[in-house]
């Protein structure tokens, strides 16, 4: 991470905390590592974000339902799902720091150090010839970037067979080859890799042993691969058709990092599709433009985003890409998609003894279905949203001179406030009277904030930070005429209204029917 990202990422978390979006969990003990409350503003907006998703999902697909259900599920779920044999990371120990990592990221990471180098070879290259720069054709042909690429290819070529095979010796070889060694004493002193369950553990009631064992859910998918044969029926849903759900996960990550992007307790927005065998890699394409649309339809800039193809493919699948977001420490996994093939469906039916099979009306057959699978974080997603939306930019004060304003330019339907009502100033008994009665006028119709602390334009400037598309200011013509002032948040236009048009105006830019049109 450069030293302005590293800046930018320190800003995103500090104004998260300052502005009551995320606060450390029980800070008043000194917090937990990697786990984060979301506060009075970010509840609004991760509760937004959650109702675009359900809407594109479920309201918007005439065959996709939802489904909520339960964390705490039966042990054998985990065993049929290969969580209990294959949900591992490689772990690794630094013998002289006592400081673990997972051997896989700390190869990625060096890879991403070559892959540094690389754009700064090119960056330097399109200073130097300009407009005739041709970037493509200088990656292919420069030597020194063509080597560095080659190594590239090399290292991800190993790391992917080994994670592939579960070849610890091999992850440890790699890192010894590469001279990887610890970011925090630079010693490359290490351990064996090993294997590491990332499921948390408890115990139902008082029964110890294996038996009363059971799991937190380290996804939401299996509540609804165990759940299929009750929603096709109830809802008499024909192939292709899909369900939705949105919960808690849990894993215990060896490193859990970078704010909220990793932890070990985190929200997932999650749709199996299921379709008919041999069909699925024509939904898989659909899906992933489908899901491409949707990040765009928010005003995200498309060179943000881009499609990451797995190098090695879960036990379950037979295509794997991610949606990859550029955070401010690069490009990172924001939301997957996956053809998870029968794989699911079927070890259910293998270990429960229960038929999980559809038949098939058209076709005259029962079969298992395949799965096409969309699976997002709401805590990344989140992230993704603060770190695309604030910004610093130059503004005019109310005295001409330029000042510079932090603002949160969140797609307004996602804002968690969409109208701040202020009076013009707050020791006048009729104007806070008259700006209350049009703050309760306006609530009914979505989420407002009345104040009257501090000067205007202070006021102005603290609605910005918190992403309000509009302000409401009720000065003294307003108690003559029933008219008021509405501010833009982005193009800091001021216009006169009458009190009545202002759910009108506000309603026309918040709606989330917007984000669909």
């Amino acid at each position: 991470m450069s030293a302005s990202s590293e800046d930018q990422f320190k800003n995103i978390v500090s104004h998260c905390k300052e502005y009551g979006f995320i606060y450390p969990s029980s800070e008043i003990y000194d917090g937990l590592s990697a786990a984060y409350d979301y506060g009075p503003y970010g509840v609004e907006l991760k509760n937004n974000i959650k109702d675009y998703w359900w809407q594109a999902m479920v309201r918007m697909h005439d065959n996709i339902v939802g489904i909520d259900a339960a964390i705490f599920m039966h042990p054998k779920t985990w065993k049929a799902s290969g969580h209990v044999d294959a949900f591992n990371d490689p772990l690794i120990d630094n013998k002289d720091s006592k400081k673990r990592y997972r051997a896989d990221v700390m190869i990625e990471e060096y890879v991403e150090k070559i892959e540094a180098k690389i754009s700064k070879e090119v960056d330097k290259a399109a200073k130097r010839f300009g407009d005739t720069f041709d970037e493509a054709m200088y990656r292919q042909t420069n030597p020194r970037v063509m080597e560095y690429q080659a190594q590239i290819d090399a290292i991800k070529t190993r790391l992917a067979n080994c994670m592939t095979n579960g070849d610890m010796d091999g992850l440890k070889a790699l890192i010894e080859e590469l001279e990887i060694a610890d970011p925090v004493s630079g010693s490359r002193n290490w351990t064996e890799v090993r294997q590491f369950n990332l499921m948390f553990s408890t115990q139902l009631g008082n029964i110890a042993g294996e038996e009363g064992k059971l799991y937190l859910r380290p996804e939401t998918a299996q509540g609804i691969f165990v759940n299929f044969l009750n929603v096709q029926k109830t809802t008499r849903q024909k192939v292709p058709f899909g369900i939705a759900q949105i919960g808690k996960a849990f894993r215990n990550e060896i490193v859990a990092r970078q704010f909220i992007f990793r932890m070990r307790e985190f929200e997932q927005m999650e749709m199996q599709f299921f379709v008919r065998p041999g069909t699925e890699m024509e939904f898989y394409m659909y899906w992933k433009e489908e899901r491409m649309k949707w990040h765009l339809a928010l005003g995200t800039p498309a060179e943000k985003l881009k499609f990451k193809d797995h190098d090695n493919l879960a036990h379950y699948a037979n295509a794997a890409v991610d949606i990859q977001f550029e955070f401010p420490f690069g490009f990172r996994e924001l939301e997957g998609i996956h053809s998870r093939t029968d794989y699911d469906l079927k070890s259910h039916q293998e270990l429960s003894g229960r038929k999980l099979q559809y038949f098939d009306p058209e076709l005259n057959e029962n079969y298992i279905p395949y799965v096409v699978e969309t699976s997002i974080g709401c805590d990344r997603m989140f992230l993704a949203m603060m770190s695309h939306a604030l910004v610093e930019e130059t503004v005019p004060d109310a005295d001409g001179k330029d000042s510079t304003r932090t603002v949160l330019k969140l797609p307004p339907a996602l804002a968690p406030i969409k109208c701040a009502v202020l009076p013009l100033v707050k020791n006048k008994e009729e104007l806070t009277d008259k700006a209350t009665a049009v703050l309760h006028k306006l609530k009914a119709h979505f989420p407002c904030q009345y104040d009257e602390k501090d000067a205007i334009g202070r006021r102005y400037r603290r609605q910005d930070a918190i992403g309000t598309p509009y302000c409401v200011t009720v000065d003294f013509q307003t108690l003559e005429d029933d008219t008021v002032t509405i501010r833009d948040r982005d193009t800091l236009e001021q216009v006169r209204v009458s009190i009545d048009e202002v759910t009108a105006r506000v309603l026309a830019r918040t709606s989330m029917a917007n984000l669909f049109a």
